[in-house]
């Protein structure tokens, strides 16, 4: 879909150029006929696609077509970008109907408004004069749902998972106590009577949506943690030239215990804290008290590799995304690896910090995945041989090689233990 005035003459200069592809291809004499004709078909495709597009942007932009203003949640995105051109409104023009920068909006639009606090998507409906009817149901079990609140009030208390939160000491319950009422005090001390209508949007695993009251549990958790770490934190800059002091401890067998001083000495609170059931993740970024970064890792897998990336993976999120105009929580597993912008930008954030490009492509275990050469690898540029293997595996899609060089076991038995939550 083109989005505005310079996608759509960007749009129209390569349809000129497709065509004469296509017009050139048409008057060659290939030795093998086959392969003019795969050829011609597949920029004639091309061509067809761009035809549609331009032709669609052509006719919302002239106003010929009767524009519907009410749509579901997973139209939305799209139907407010058709909304806009419908309108004769440019990314700018919108963006200072919002008091906004242009460069947010377009983000907005790029990653199909991913992120974007409820709020804001409400303000745009309401420039745009766009109508959103949403219910909610409760299907089988809870992952069948995400759930909105406008306050604490509307929160279930009774699906937190309180029986969980008494037995792991989250607080104290006297004897016949109601520990609904006990997981609610402790929620509103641990989080505060706003951490629901905060202005951040939970992102849910791939792997599928987790119980929402059990992140939420979870999540408050994790803040209730970060405060005490807060007293000896620094103040946090978006500096990344220490990252390689950072990745440098990956090198080392007791480096994953060290990770917490050097965090909190750059302005970073990070928390270790096991999954609750219904909650499968690894690992999460999110503002915590005063707008201090914190990252959480649940340890889920006990690998050296798995360690690592889901702990760059997170700094990715830190430096990108936490501090931008989106301003939503983030939370990951490793199985369950996004195709979005944002996602993408994060991964590439970890593999590009635990291992210059150039040190990757210099690698002889990229194209020979042998134990030997792993080690080879590992030993010449002074890293774990974990985090090339871990890479390996993570390009390849196959998690069944080197499973001996990824570090199983090494993490808790180093003293990096989510039970303990020491680092």
């Amino acid at each position: 879909m083109i989005y505005s005035e310079k996608q759509y003459g960007i749009s129209v200069a390569e349809l000129a150029k497709l065509k004469g592809a296509l017009a050139r291809s048409e008057g060659k004499d290939f030795g093998q006929g086959w392969i003019r004709n795969v050829e011609i078909e597949g920029l004639r495709s091309v061509i067809s696609d761009l035809e549609a597009d331009i032709s669609y942007y052509d006719l919302l932009n002239s106003g010929q077509v009767t524009f519907s203003k009410s749509f579901s949640l997973e139209t939305l995105p799209s139907a407010m970008i058709q909304a806009r051109i419908a309108a004769g409104m440019s990314q700018g023009d919108l963006a200072a109907a919002l008091g906004i920068k242009p460069h947010l909006l377009r983000q907005y639009e790029d990653t199909g408004y991913l992120g974007v606090p409820l709020s804001r998507m409400i303000e745009i409906c309401r420039v745009l004069n766009v109508h959103v009817s949403v219910s909610f149901e409760l299907g089988q079990g809870p992952h069948s749902a995400v759930h909105c609140w406008e306050s604490v009030e509307e929160l279930i208390w009774q699906q937190f998972p309180v029986e969980e939160m008494a037995r792991r000491g989250w607080f104290v319950a006297p004897e016949g106590a109601d520990l609904v009422q006990c997981a609610r005090s402790y929620f509103m001390d641990a989080a505060g009577p706003n951490f629901v209508t905060a202005n951040h949007r939970k992102k849910s695993c791939a792997a599928g949506l987790p119980d929402e009251y059990a992140l939420l549990a979870w999540q408050a958790r994790v803040l209730e943690l970060a405060r005490t770490q807060k007293a000896d934190t620094a103040e946090f800059t978006r500096d990344t030239s220490w990252l390689p002091d950072l990745a440098a401890l990956a090198g080392r067998a007791e480096g994953s215990r060290q990770v917490r001083d050097l965090l909190a000495a750059k302005g970073i609170i990070c928390v270790m804290e096991p999954n609750l059931p219904g909650v499968h993740l690894d690992g999460a970024a999110m503002l915590g008290e005063g707008g201090c970064p914190v990252i959480a890792m649940t340890l889920r897998h006990d690998r050296l590799d798995s360690f690592w990336f889901t702990l760059f993976h997170q700094l990715g999120h830190v430096f990108l995304h936490l501090f931008d105009g989106l301003r939503f929580d983030f939370f990951d597993a490793e199985e369950g690896r996004r195709s979005d912008a944002i996602e993408r930008q994060a991964e590439q954030f970890a593999l590009t910090n635990l291992m210059p490009g150039a040190d990757w492509e210099s690698c002889r275990s990229r194209r020979t995945p042998s134990a030997e050469a792993v080690r080879s690898d590992a030993e010449r540029l002074g890293i774990h041989a974990a985090i090339i293997a871990g890479r390996i595996r993570r390009e390849r899609n196959d998690y069944t090689i080197l499973s001996d060089l990824v570090g199983p076991g090494l993490v808790r038995a180093g003293g990096t233990d989510p039970a303990s939550r020491e680092i």
